[in-house]
């Protein structure tokens, strides 16, 4: 079955941003643009910026680029600036905050801490604490104890998680993990309707290297976005 589009009238794109929820990803990216506007680069960066959108969006021929810009109704020059945007946007987040990034760091780095961990959870309580003392009483391994019981995912692993992020385990267990030693086997924790036995095996602390940078810089960007969003009036659309 075909379907014929109905042209579109340019007063309708307000109503139309609004219905189809486009209008916050529009001024998301409206504050963007405000923001990278004077950023200078370099016409070495430009050309790479450039080559590189090219070969990410697989448009390196020119025929492949000629129908890209009609599918998305851009001529060269929108091409060109949308390719620099990315670099544009990273120039600005260091631009920002780089010189700040060590003791934005320091301050945050238990959330960076990575954990290895053991854990085994089940929907009875009665089977979590029978677990528990077999395990600490070396009847059973960890691991196959999980294997046979545990009935989350981590039983395909015999319970081993990690390394994660500290930031990214539930508060209740990253807070046992942190202030436990390599080893230490803690008793049943109920969380919703679980039951769960854990084991910190290595926690592994943080260093500030490329990948931890990156991160910090696009969290401090994502923070001062949201900002803007918030205190910022959303634009009125006007066809003039």
């Amino acid at each position: 079955m075909s379907l014929e589009m109905t042209p579109l009238a340019i007063d309708q794109l307000p109503s139309l941003l609004a219905r189809y929820r486009l209008l916050p990803q529009l001024r998301r990216e409206l504050i963007i643009d405000h923001a990278i506007a004077s950023i200078p680069c370099a016409i070495e960066e430009i050309e790479a910026a450039q080559q590189q959108f090219y070969q990410i969006n697989q448009i390196v021929e020119s025929e492949r680029r000629a129908a890209w810009l009609q599918h998305f109704g851009m001529n060269e020059a929108q091409l060109e600036e949308l390719a620099l945007r990315d670099l544009k946007i990273e120039k600005f987040k260091r631009s920002q905050w780089e010189s700040q990034l060590e003791s934005i760091f320091l301050t945050h780095k238990a959330k960076f801490d990575k954990a290895i961990y053991s854990l085994l959870r089940t929907s009875k309580l009665e089977i979590a604490q029978e677990l528990f003392f077999r395990i600490q009483d070396e009847e059973q391994s960890f691991a196959d104890a999980a294997r046979e019981f545990s009935e989350g995912p981590e039983a395909q692993t015999g319970g081993l998680i990690g390394p994660v992020e500290v930031s990214q385990i539930h508060a209740t267990l990253a807070q046992k993990l942190m202030s436990g030693q390599p080893g230490q086997l803690h008793p049943p924790i109920q969380l919703e309707q679980w039951f769960v036995i854990l084991r910190l095996e290595q926690r592994q602390s943080a260093q500030l290297d490329d990948t931890t940078r990156q991160k910090l810089l696009d969290s401090l960007f994502e923070s001062w976005l949201q900002d803007h969003l918030q205190s910022t009036a959303a634009p009125q659309l006007v066809i003039a």
